[in-house]
């Protein structure tokens, strides 16, 4: 496609070179350009995408975006390359990504979820629920891309850059999909990853605090005000009407059609609260639907997912789904790193959850403990290089609702380890809980498993889907579903632990 017709929509400050030159490729990582690109420096929190140029047109870019206080002029790199300055350089590389791939969000039904948490949840049930009514789905979200049934590959971030996700909607239109679900983080709004796209459903599914840091958001605010963008890109809302800030957006968006979901407050879906059935394995409610009462299962435990089951139910009634089909998608659906129990030779209940939150780990806690017979033991750590304010609120969390804590290490990145779980330790102390620290992850996993009795529940939150550790830029390679196998195998071998008989 044409330089020039690339950037037809974007708001250009300045620019030299000829225009008109053929473009075959897009990206703001010079390491992905290849022969005819067109590389966008964008600025990052640690690195300046000027500086990454001269790579980009080793790669063979043949046009440069630039920040706009960039002097195209002194970059010294040849008349031959076109420069362009813009005023803003991630909306631009969505613009230009929405013209380069011919706009395929206009192409098929795009719905967005987003939200503090049940994201992925989310997505997975409507994703179901779609799929059992006829549909061709695809889903772009934080585990993996999904086209027709077929996954195309993982992801290690909630929402793609835009570059990406045009690539994707645009192969799901070349396979003749109807459908496509994307989840929508704060960042994916704030940093233009999902600019340029025609969403049919915007879906909010809570928000409680998160993602607070001078390299994410510097109130809760902020964070609420870039997920309501999802909803004001949409034709259709759908919000949590149990959640106090959501609740205001009726207000907010006073001309937008928006369906609520709930379980204690007036709602367009309502489970009855009296009705609501939380085991250990599975969850089961009543609601009204089409003008009449269904029973619904879900195999994801929790109060929470019955939220999640909600809102894909709403998302459901858009397209006028018979309550059998939502019935028969929900009962048997599991989610990767979700509530998600790892069958082990001890017969012991392990749980391995996604939850990184105050919010997140009060709520896993509070459901396993609805239905625990025996002690609840919490094996878990945060993120460094996030919010250190949550971390001692999550260790009273832990403290509170859990019999016994294990701290170990979770996604360092870039701090020490040991620091992190100090901060978290501050908060368990008042609580008179007892709980042990150990470092390595999988000699935490090791000791819950090897204190745990068969009706003890031992909850993993942390890493959910993530199949990695990361420490100081590098990602190593971490299952907790085989880490767990290991230890247990090892166990028995041992003589620690006996076979379930």
């Amino acid at each position: 496609m044409k330089l020039n017709k690339l950037i037809s929509s974007v708001d250009v400050k300045n620019m030299i070179g000829d225009l008109g030159l053929e473009i075959t490729n897009i990206h703001s990582d010079s390491r992905k350009i290849k022969e005819g690109g067109l590389f966008v420096a964008i600025n990052g929190f640690s690195k300046n995408g000027v500086e990454f140029i001269p790579s980009a047109i080793e790669n063979g870019a043949k046009a440069i975006i630039v920040e706009p206080d960039v002097d195209i002029y002194s970059l010294n790199i040849g008349s031959e390359i076109p420069i362009i300055s813009v005023q803003n350089t991630r909306k631009a590389l969505a613009q230009i990504a929405c013209e380069f791939y011919e706009h395929p969000s206009k192409k098929l039904k795009l719905i967005g979820v987003t939200g503090t948490k049940g994201k992925t949840t989310t997505t997975f049930m409507i994703k179901s629920i779609l799929e059992t009514h006829g549909f061709k789905v695809g889903l772009i979200g934080s585990i993996a891309i999904y086209i027709n049934g077929e996954k195309i590959e993982d992801t290690d971030r909630t929402t793609p850059e835009s570059i990406e996700i045009q690539k994707f909607l645009s192969q799901m239109v070349e396979q003749k999909t109807d459908v496509a679900i994307v989840e929508v983080s704060s960042q994916a709004t704030k940093l233009d990853r999902v600019t340029g796209c025609d969403f049919d459903i915007g879906v909010f599914t809570n928000l409680s605090e998160d993602h607070i840091s001078p390299k994410e958001h510097p109130n809760m605010e902020d964070y609420f005000n870039c997920k309501l963008e999802l909803l004001k890109m949409a034709k259709y809302a759908i919000i949590n009407n149990d959640d106090e800030k959501l609740r205001t957006i009726p207000n907010l968006l006073p001309n937008k059609p928006i369906k609520t979901f709930s379980i204690d407050n007036l709602s367009d879906i309502q489970a009855n609260s009296k009705d609501v059935v939380i085991t250990d394995s599975y969850i089961d409610f009543t609601i009204d639907y089409n003008h009449k009462k269904e029973r619904i299962e879900a195999t994801i435990p929790g109060k929470f997912s019955v939220y999640n089951s909600l809102g894909a139910i709403a998302v459901a009634s858009y397209f006028d789904v018979p309550a059998e089909e939502i019935r028969t998608s929900l009962k048997d659906l599991r989610v990767l790193g979700r509530s998600e129990l790892v069958p082990n030779k001890l017969g012991l209940s392990i749980m391995i959850d996604y939850a990184h939150t105050p919010s997140s780990l009060e709520s896993i806690l509070t459901a396993v403990n609805s239905y625990a017979k025996g002690r609840v033991i919490c094996a878990w750590g945060v993120g460094g290089d996030r919010d250190s304010a949550k971390r001692p609120i999550m260790g009273e969390i832990s403290g509170r609702l859990a019999d016994f804590t294990v701290l170990m290490s979770d996604q360092v990145r870039t701090e020490a380890p040991l620091k992190i779980l100090k901060e978290i330790e501050v908060g368990i102390i008042p609580t008179g809980k007892p709980y042990k620290i150990i470092v390595d992850r999988t000699e935490g996993i090791r000791y819950a498993i090897s204190i745990a009795k068969p009706d003890d529940i031992i909850v993993i939150p942390g890493l959910g889907h993530d199949l990695y550790l990361e420490k100081n830029g590098v990602k190593y390679p971490y299952d907790e579903r085989k880490i767990i196998s290991k230890l247990i195998d090892e166990m028995i071998e041992n003589g620690e632990k006996q076979l379930l008989k």
